[in-house]
């Protein structure tokens, strides 16, 4: 990974940016590495873009061909998510695109000389010690939320993934693995900032047992036990585990991934049981489908009430 600064941009505490004003990276950042299911090398740029550009990947070794994502360039998903346009694909966005709505990322130029992104350590923590690191740069332009009305829901037998009207954007998932995960859940209200925390660090995993299955069918050619978590039923192979519920986290991460999709951070609730990236992204396609469970607001800081308030508060307004 390589940080190239730009001069005269202002360094941000992601912590403390304001959270009504949409964002970009300060400044470039360089990525290199494989990709999870190709194996191939890639390098990755993100650059910085205007406000109201939102996030847009773009094949350097395709004449700068640009695929915006969002629901409806939602390409086939089984093990990854991947975005399609005219044929032209891009593999695995997921844990950059959980990274860029976890902090607060609207607008960003994703360049890549590959069809899919690199794996680096299997979780989205490269990506958010990178935006520490450079800073984040706020824009002239309110940033407007998919507020949900009304309850939308995906089922498959006894797996299901909603979306329900509430305050901050809550994400609460169940998984139920053979041994040695088993039953974990974990929820976690992105409104309190604490995704660079609880949720980045959260690697991929996968069992043992599976690798020769998998890569039969074309995948995790480039896995390596410093990209994932691999596990045998008596145990992780290359420990320690970053949390006692990893693996839970690590879908969590995958989710607000998906859910990025939908173009605009959500105001809601978020409920997972045993989902996967397929039925992540059908939900984003149910909703964004159903105009009536949803509206965009806007984040507005409130008019102070007297000289003393140093840090106004937002408040919600319709466009």
């Amino acid at each position: 990974m390589t940080l190239i600064p730009q001069v005269g941009v202002r360094k941000l505490d992601l912590l403390d940016s304001s959270s009504y004003l949409e964002q970009t990276v300060a400044s470039v950042i360089e990525f290199s590495g494989v990709g999870l299911h190709s194996g191939a090398l890639v390098q990755m740029r993100l650059l910085p873009a205007p406000a109201g550009s939102g996030i847009v990947f773009r094949r350097t070794d395709l004449e700068n061909f640009e695929i915006p994502a969002t629901g409806r360039n939602v390409a086939k998903v089984s093990y990854a998510t991947s975005l399609m346009r005219q044929s032209v694909l891009i593999s695995t966005t997921e844990h950059l695109l959980s990274a860029l709505i976890g902090m607060g990322v609207d607008n960003v130029i994703v360049e890549l000389d590959n069809l899919e992104l690199p794996i680096l350590d299997g979780s989205a923590l490269p990506y958010v010690e990178a935006f520490q690191q450079v800073g984040l740069k706020t824009q002239r332009r309110r940033r407007e939320y998919l507020r949900i009305l009304k309850t939308v829901e995906v089922l498959d037998g006894d797996k299901f993934i909603g979306v329900y009207p509430g305050e901050g954007y809550s994400v609460s998932y169940h998984i139920d693995f053979p041994a040695p995960i088993g039953r974990q859940a974990f929820t976690v209200d992105l409104a309190t900032r604490n995704y660079g925390l609880q949720i980045a660090p959260a690697r991929t995993f996968g069992f043992k047992e599976d690798e020769q299955m998998l890569r039969n069918m074309g995948l995790i050619r480039g896995v390596s036990e410093s990209s994932a978590i691999i596990l045998t039923r008596q145990g992780v192979v290359n420990g320690p585990l970053r949390f006692d519920d990893e693996f839970v986290r690590h879908k969590v991460l995958d989710l607000i991934g998906d859910l990025a999709l939908a173009g605009h951070q959500i105001l809601g609730r978020v409920v997972a049981e045993r989902a996967g990236h397929a039925m992540h992204t059908a939900l984003v396609a149910k909703l964004l489908k159903d105009r009536s469970a949803w509206k965009l607001v806007t984040a507005a800081p409130e008019k102070t009430k007297s000289k003393s308030v140093t840090a106004p508060a937002a408040s919600l307004v319709t466009v």
